[in-house]
């Protein structure tokens, strides 16, 4: 279909991850790394909506808790119901948007009932539910609810929008509706998006997809999406891959959407094979200026990152690297087979019996379950001194909650790479380096 140029801005934007104020994959950069445009365009205008998954003793470092005029009020004022509660602030980002953090324990008290409203309206089959279905439905629930209260309370709008449309009135002027926007992403959001369909119809929404749940199942298991997309049946490969609950909450998400998006074509035509419909827009990510160093600093953030990466290197194993050594990272969300960590490894393997002109240090920099870093390597790291005898299992650097369930520790062990070769080092990072990880 043909999408027009918006003629208005809406008074009110709200948008919906489980990764607002909750760093896990690359989502979070994408939501992250917009926001400070969208407070250039309309400040304060746009509200982040995301779990609460965060205690006292392990609080968020991306949010704070603060007051915004109005949400804070409503937020003291709002009558939700038992199990939902809700935190406003700050995303500590550039920009600073609004965020609003939804508990949302009391959704599991009913999930059963709202499984059943959702079957019958809008097909969504839960029945096969498993893993992180119900906690993804039960933040997404909530998070329709906390946005009905918002909206019904009038916030940011010229005038509240009616929970419920009224009929037309012959003789009547026509009631002006505030332009109201919610954005949802993923499957995870979906519950929310079917909630507010059938609550507030009135209200726009936008569901994105950056890639099919059913699409990411079939590449996990070794099946050849792009070469045999063409002969992929979506609702089929749900139930040949016990897919069906987040299969089927996707797929009536992107039908029930006013605005259905992706971020590039590849996954749109993905959808439009295994949803059943095509995106009306194809937004690709991208990232502001600022997320890289500016080009005057590149070349000194790049040698300092170096040379950190070489010395981490040299405690763990003792092998002596120095500066002509060649440095390979692989990073992003940590799904071993999908974003080829199988392959990454095996290919480092291989390396070992080949004559390469450098000594090789392949990092694997992905976000698992660390525990903690190892404080071996830290008091190696601190003394400085060189040295020429490997620390007990030299490739990871942070300790892990679940190290022989870990495929990516797993493997390296199965490889070998714990015996030290100076010719190839693995090396595996399980967690975000974001200042605070205590190694780099």
């Amino acid at each position: 279909m043909d999408i027009k140029p918006a003629t208005q801005r809406p008074e009110l934007l709200f948008e919906v991850s489980w990764e607002v104020c909750n760093k896990i994959g690359g989502i979070y950069t994408v939501l992250s790394t917009k926001a400070k445009t969208l407070q250039k365009i309309s400040k304060d205008t746009t509200v982040f909506i995301g779990p609460d998954v965060w205690s006292q003793t392990n609080p968020s470092p991306w949010f704070t808790e603060c007051n915004v005029t109005g949400l804070s009020k409503w937020s003291k004022n709002a009558h939700l119901p038992e199990g939902i509660s809700v935190r406003v602030g700050r995303w500590e980002i550039p920009g600073r948007p609004i965020a609003v953090l939804v508990k949302f324990d009391g959704m599991y008290a009913v999930k059963d009932e709202f499984y059943g409203e959702m079957w019958e309206r809008f097909g969504v089959d839960s029945l096969h539910a498993y893993g992180d279905y119900d906690e993804g439905c039960a933040f997404a629930h909530a998070a329709g609810i906390v946005i009905e209260s918002i909206i019904l309370s009038g916030y940011g709008q010229a005038s509240p929008i009616p929970a419920v449309p009224e009929p037309p009135r012959r003789g009547r002027k026509k009631k002006i509706i505030p332009t109201i926007v919610v954005h949802f992403d993923e499957w995870t959001t979906g519950m929310g998006l079917l909630y507010l369909k059938w609550k507030m119809p009135r209200v726009a929404t936008v569901f994105t997809t950056h890639a099919t749940s059913i699409g990411r199942s079939i590449c996990g298991n070794d099946k050849p999406l792009y070469d045999y997309m063409s002969g992929y049946n979506g609702d089929q490969m749900a139930r040949e891959l016990n897919m069906e609950a987040k299969h089927s909450l996707e797929k009536a998400a992107a039908h029930q959407a006013d605005a259905f998006t992706t971020v590039s074509e590849i996954t749109a035509r993905e959808c439009e094979q295994l949803l059943e419909r095509r995106p009306d827009v194809v937004t690709p990510n991208g990232f502001e200026k600022n997320f890289v160093p500016a080009a005057y600093k590149f070349d000194a953030a790049r040698a300092e990152a170096r040379a950190s990466l070489i010395n981490t290197a040299n405690a763990l194993t003792g092998a002596g690297y120095d500066d002509n050594a060649f440095v390979v990272i692989t990073g992003g969300r940590c799904e071993y087979r999908n974003k080829g960590l199988d392959i990454y490894l095996d290919m480092a393997s291989a390396l070992r019996n080949m004559d390469t002109c450098h000594k090789i240090i392949a990092y694997v920099m992905v976000p698992a379950w660390p525990k903690e870093p190892r404080a071996d390597l830290q008091e190696r790291i601190s003394a400085n001194t060189p040295t020429d005898t490997p620390l007990q299992e030299p490739v990871l650097t942070h300790w892990l909650n679940n190290p022989e369930s870990d495929s990516v520790i797993c493997r390296t062990r199965s490889l070998g790479f714990c015996n030290i070769d100076p010719r190839v080092t693995v090396i595996y990072v399980p967690c975000y380096l974001n200042g605070t990880d205590g190694i780099f």
